[in-house]
C-alpha cells in the first residue's frame, strides 16, 4: 500500500469515527479517486476489523453486536430516512389506520401525514407521539392517537413486552410501517431486541399491508430475533434499488421495490 493509500485509509476511519458511516460515491468525490479503488481499501480495512461494509459503503464496527441507542439512531442517515419517510406517507390513504413501530425512519413520515384527513396512528415509540402530540396541538395533524403502551425502554425511546402486546391485540390496522435492523434475502427482516422483534411480529399479523421502511446500511445485516419472512411483507422502501440477485425471491412474494428520492 503506498503512503498514499494509506492515507486515504486513516481519513476514511476519521470519517467514520465522527459519522457512524461512510459512503462509497461521497469518498469517491474527496479522494479523487474509482469506486473501485475505495472498495479495495473498505474491503482491506473490514479484514482488519477496522469497520463493516454495508450496501453503498461502510459503519462502525460493533464488537458487542449492540442496537445502537435512539439518540445515535436518530443521526444517522438523516437525508436518506427522510426520503424513506416522505414515500411512505404517500401510501397512506384518508381515513386509514396505521401502525407505526419505534424505528427512526418511521417517524420521519409524520412529517409528511398533514394533508391526510382522518387517520387513527397507532404506535409504540415515545418521541413519534410526542411529535404527533405537537402536530395535534398546532392543528395540523387530523387524526386519533393511540399509544401501545408497556414496558418503557428510555435508551431506545420505546414501550415493549407483554403488556405492550396484549394491548396490541386488540387493534386491527390498514397499513404497519415497519423499520429493521437487517434485512436480508434468505430470511427477510430481523431484529436486535426479541422483545421488540415479538411486538412488532404482532402488529404485521393484524394489518392488512406491511410497508418495511430501511435505508441501505440494514441490507445484508442479520441479527437475532426473525421479524418476519417475506410472504408476510407487501413492501419494501428504500433509497437504493434492490440488491441484485433478490428480484426473483420478491417477485415470487408480490413484494414490491420503492426507490425513494
Amino acid at each position: 500500500m503506498s503512503l498514499a493509500g494509506e492515507e486515504r485509509k486513516a481519513f476514511i476511519l476519521e470519517q467514520l469515527n465522527a459519522e457512524g458511516q461512510v459512503k462509497t460515491l461521497e469518498l469517491v468525490k474527496h479522494l479523487g479517486v474509482s469506486s473501485e479503488t475505495i472498495r479495495r481499501y473498505l474491503e482491506e480495512l473490514e479484514s482488519d476489523n477496522r469497520l463493516k461494509r454495508v450496501y453503498g459503503g461502510a459503519i462502525k464496527i460493533s464488537l458487542d453486536n449492540e442496537e445502537p441507542t435512539y439518540m445515535k439512531r436518530e443521526v444517522l442517515y438523516m437525508e436518506e430516512k427522510r426520503g424513506i419517510g416522505k414515500a411512505a406517507a404517500e401510501l397512506v390513504e384518508d381515513y386509514d389506520v396505521i401502525f407505526i413501530d419505534d424505528g427512526t425512519t418511521p417517524m420521519q413520515m409524520i412529517h409528511y401525514l398533514m394533508n391526510k384527513k382522518n387517520l387513527t396512528v397507532l404506535t409504540i415509540s415515545i418521541a413519534t407521539l410526542h411529535l404527533l402530540m405537537e402536530y395535534k396541538n398546532k392543528e395540523l395533524f387530523s387524526g386519533d392517537i393511540y399509544f401501545i403502551g408497556g414496558k418503557v425502554n428510555a435508551a431506545q425511546s420505546r414501550v415493549s413486552g407483554l403488556v405492550a402486546e396484549r394491548m396490541l391485540a386488540h387493534f386491527n390496522a390498514d397499513k404497519a410501517f415497519v423499520s429493521v435492523d437487517g434485512i436480508v434475502l434468505n430470511g427477510c427482516i430481523n431484529s436486535f431486541d426479541a422483545e421488540r422483534g415479538q411486538l412488532v411480529s404482532r402488529m404485521i399479523e393484524q394489518s392488512k399491508q406491511t410497508i418495511v421502511m430501511t435505508d441501505s446500511s440494514k441490507i445484508g445485516q442479520s441479527h437475532l430475533y426473525r421479524t418476519a419472512e417475506w410472504r408476510q411483507i407487501n413492501m419494501v422502501i428504500c433509497e437504493v434499488p434492490m440488491p441484485r440477485g433478490w428480484q426473483q425471491t420478491l417477485e415470487e412474494h408480490e413484494v414490491g421495490w420503492i426507490v425513494a428520492e
